[in-house]
């Protein structure tokens, strides 16, 4: 407020001090957050993710965007070409009943693809630690020693003896039906075959859509080449067999596709009847592992002997939940820092602190190493005060130590100018300044005020200060190194 109190008080802007420290890493102004990370972005399996995980597919998926295009394609130009037709000469139910089948198929297709087979998770760093312990134990080997292969454990199912494999990638041992796909570099539960048909390896989880996709691919594909043949034949009799064909050509293509893929197609339906039935894989029976005969020695454990309680196991039992939960978080051990947009300007900044942060110390300590060295030497003679000693050209070395106490250094001083140097200036005579006299003689000493030249008492107080003289130029080049250091 001015003088009198008459004036108005201006206006003050104050700024807001964020209380909140920062990390070196971390700028005050912008603080970067780190995203939590899901497991399928680290899965070791070679699989392909979409949809933030909800979708996995083997790597190898070429050949099934040819199963889609083949799909696609044919059911399109037979929706097109052929069901207008049908619907008008024979019934309209054909192109519903094609419609059917056709979702039918698209949607058992996507579902074994984009869906987990039954994936084993690998064992963690311990669990395989613990479990070579194990193995070291039972081979009655020490760490280091040597493990006669193969590594297998035996279990019994149904009074039959099952085999159980170590799997040297995912360091388990493999339950039983279980086994590695190549591909796919998974172990797979009740693993069937890798189908690139699908893209995706067809084990537990997705066995039972890959055979209704198959069986429903079937039919469609019969469905369609009985309907494009009676087109083809319905027109032939009315402008000729010739004409038929040039009013339809895209009957004629679908007649080709049809024709060269439904064997194959029926027929692997029909095999995957029979292993449903016989409760069998595509690994098992291809290995020959098992007979379907209960009285030889190698009969199948995992078959309920009845075709009908095999397959409502197959199709209908429940599904059990993937193991390897791909859409889980990774928890870190310690929260990380956001990382900079550039590591190395980061770490320069972060050196330039620490070094700073270095040197502040440095001058602090030294300070205090500096009073601490200088205060004997002050206080060496404590009878002398200001009136009694004064140096020509320099204040009273009584008058800075007034307030000191031996052997205790005073904290440093708040302003912001001081330095080591300055102190040091203040309170110790420097060489520059006493060339070719380092010592008083009693000539050049200085009389107190009060005190008689030829009096004893002046001899001796001349001695002390050629004794003070001499024990600064002993201390001073000391001093200086410690100031150096400081600086460094």
């Amino acid at each position: 407020m001015p003088p009198g109190g008459g004036g108005p008080m201006k206006d003050c802007e104050y700024s807001q001090i964020s209380t909140h420290s920062s990390s070196p890493m971390e700028s005050p102004h912008k603080k970067k957050k780190i995203a939590a990370r899901r497991k399928w972005e680290v899965f070791p399996g070679r699989n392909k993710f979409f949809c933030n995980g909800r979708i996995m597919m083997a790597r190898q998926t070429g050949v099934f965007y040819l199963t889609l295009i083949l799909i696609l394609v044919t059911s399109g130009l037979f929706f097109a070409f052929d069901c207008p037709y049908l619907a008008v000469k024979i019934t309209p139910a054909i192109p519903v009943v094609g419609g059917i089948l056709f979702f039918f198929v698209m949607g058992t297709l996507l579902r074994t693809s984009f869906s987990d087979p039954g994936v084993l998770p690998r064992a963690t760093p311990d669990e395989a630690a613990d479990l070579e312990r194990q193995i070291d134990i039972a081979n009655g080997t020490s760490s280091g020693g040597y493990r006669p292969p193969p590594r297998t454990k035996e279990v019994i199912i149904n009074g039959q003896t099952v085999k159980l494999k170590y799997c040297f990638t995912c360091k388990i041992f493999r339950p039983p039906r279980a086994s590695h796909c190549s591909l796919c570099d998974n172990c797979v539960e009740r693993f069937d075959h890798h189908c690139p048909w699908v893209g995706n390896c067809v084990g537990k989880r997705n066995y039972r859509f890959f055979y209704m996709f198959i069986l429903s691919l079937s039919f469609l594909t019969v469905f369609i080449f009985a309907f494009v043949i009676t087109h083809v034949i319905l027109r032939s009799q009315q402008t000729g067999f010739l004409n038929a064909l040039k009013d339809s050509p895209a009957s004629v293509l679908e007649a080709v596709v049809c024709f060269f893929s439904v064997w194959s197609i029926v027929g692997l339906s029909g095999f995957h009847t029979y292993l449903i039935s016989s409760n069998q894989t595509t690994n098992e029976d291809i290995k020959g592992s098992w007979s379907n005969k209960r009285g030889k020695e190698n009969y199948n454990p995992y078959s309920y002997g009845n075709i009908f309680t095999n397959c409502c196991v197959a199709l209908c039992g429940p599904i059990s939940p993937s193991l390897i939960d791909r859409r889980g978080y990774i928890l870190p051990d310690t929260p990380q820092p956001a990382a900079p947009s550039n590591g190395m300007a980061a770490y320069g900044a972060t050196q330039s602190q620490s070094d700073m942060c270095d040197q502040d110390q440095c001058i602090q300590s030294t300070k205090f190493v500096l009073q601490a060295a200088a205060t004997p030497l002050l206080q060496s003679e404590p009878s002398l005060t200001s009136d009694e000693l004064h140096l020509p050209g320099k204040p009273g070395l009584g008058t800075p130590c007034a307030s000191l106490t031996l052997g205790q250094p005073t904290p440093p001083s708040s302003m912001p100018n001081l330095s080591a140097e300055a102190v040091l200036t203040d309170i110790l005579p420097l060489k520059e300044e006493h060339v070719g006299h380092q010592f008083l003689t009693p000539e050049e000493a200085p009389s107190p005020p009060r005190m008689l030249a030829g009096s004893p008492l002046a001899h001796s107080r001349t001695m002390h200060v050629l004794g003070l003289a001499s024990q600064d130029s002993l201390h001073e080049d000391s001093v200086r190194g410690l100031v150096k250091l400081s600086s460094v």
